[in-house]
């Protein structure tokens, strides 16, 4: 571990609160790693809401998130937030950034090295900024999930808080969904896959897309193999892990990491997952889930979950996707980004000391 006195910002976003009360996968990354910072001995600073929960230093410029008080502008918190960070980088020795791009607009204005976990990349119309930054220091969140021409210094892969989702000593016969509701999960294949196999899909998780849900979930919702409960807190998705079947992830883009996917592995629930982007990094095929191509495969997936070890799937997270894996991960990083700095300074310090002759 590098030196205890080293003093970290970590800069949340500010959509939901650190860590979300449901929804909020990126405050959910940027809590476990300032909580898992600190109880390594680390000086931290959590850059987040007023009501965030941490055993950081808190420092905030709103006191809910944006997406919970509709009376915040969320642009102007925005700004508000990274500024306050980055007026204050003289007193960090490094601050790590889940701020996707708009922070890395204010790299360059500061002396102190700055690192950018990327969560993923919203649009191809941000890429200018990356591009325009792309010598700075990032940590993609799976291979899968990469831009050519960043300055990667690794893949560390996001750590869950095993605590919260013990492994579930029973399960029932249901499928779950559990995410966005937005046609880059699936939702639609999820329902899909229920009405082929004939068993009952319960759907949870905040609706992205009023017109989707409208137009492709509504509609199924008289069906008694089809339910929807809205979003969930963590209490909720262990209730969800306890009746599981399986998770059903039939996302339509290449997923960047999935956190649910550990989650219910984590609770021992198997995953059936689309074959694209991450999902082959985070599940082993036919030993903690299967991936699939298409909705027929993941009917014939079911058929096989039995098969699945549901003790293995928890292990296999404890061992690759634990918080203290992902902290011992950034913290070697870090250190990177320290001998980095320290040995352009004795460059610089000998190159002064042979031109003063």
């Amino acid at each position: 571990m590098v030196s205890a006195k080293k003093r970290i910002a970590v800069l949340s976003p500010i959509a939901w609160r650190t860590p979300p009360r449901r929804y909020g996968a990126w405050e959910t990354v940027a809590s476990n790693i300032a909580e898992g910072l600190v109880a390594r001995g680390w000086d931290v600073t959590l850059f987040a809401t007023g009501d965030s929960v941490t055993a950081a230093h808190l420092e905030a410029v709103i006191d809910h998130g944006y997406e919970e008080d509709p009376s915040i502008d969320p642009k102007v918190a925005e700004y508000l937030h990274i500024s306050s960070a980055f007026e204050r980088a003289e007193e960090f020795d490094l601050i790590h950034s889940h701020y996707d791009f708009m922070a890395l607009t204010y790299t360059r204005l500061v002396n102190t090295p700055v690192l950018t976990t990327i969560h993923g990349f919203s649009s191809p119309q941000i890429m200018p900024v990356y591009d325009k930054y792309r010598d700075g220091n990032f940590v993609s969140i799976s291979d899968s999930d990469r831009a050519p021409g960043l300055n990667y210094l690794g893949t560390v892969y996001n750590g869950i808080d095993l605590s919260l989702y013990p492994l579930q000593e029973s399960h029932g016969e249901e499928l779950i969904f559990l995410g966005r509701i937005h046609p880059d999960k699936g939702v639609h294949l999820a329902i899909e896959v229920s009405l082929q196999s004939r068993c009952p899909l319960v759907i949870a998780g905040i609706i992205q897309d009023q017109m989707y849900f409208r137009d492709k979930v509504e509609p199924h919702l008289h069906n008694p193999l089809i339910s929807y409960i809205g979003s969930v807190d963590v209490a909720g998705k262990n209730a969800l892990f306890s009746r599981a079947r399986a998770l059903l992830h039939l996302n339509t883009i290449p997923e960047r990491f999935g956190l649910v996917l550990a989650e219910a592995n984590a609770a021992g629930v198997p995953v059936v997952a689309m074959d694209l982007g991450s999902c082959r990094e985070v599940i082993e095929d036919g030993e903690t889930g299967f991936l699939v191509n298409n909705v027929n495969e993941a009917v014939q997936a079911l058929r096989r979950v039995a098969e699945i070890d549901r003790v293995a799937c928890c292990e296999h997270v404890v061992r690759r996707f634990s918080v203290e894996t992902m902290v011992a991960a950034y913290e070697r990083v870090y250190e990177m980004i320290f001998d980095r700095r320290t040995k352009k300074r004795s460059r610089r310090a000998t190159h002064q000391r042979f031109s003063e002759r």
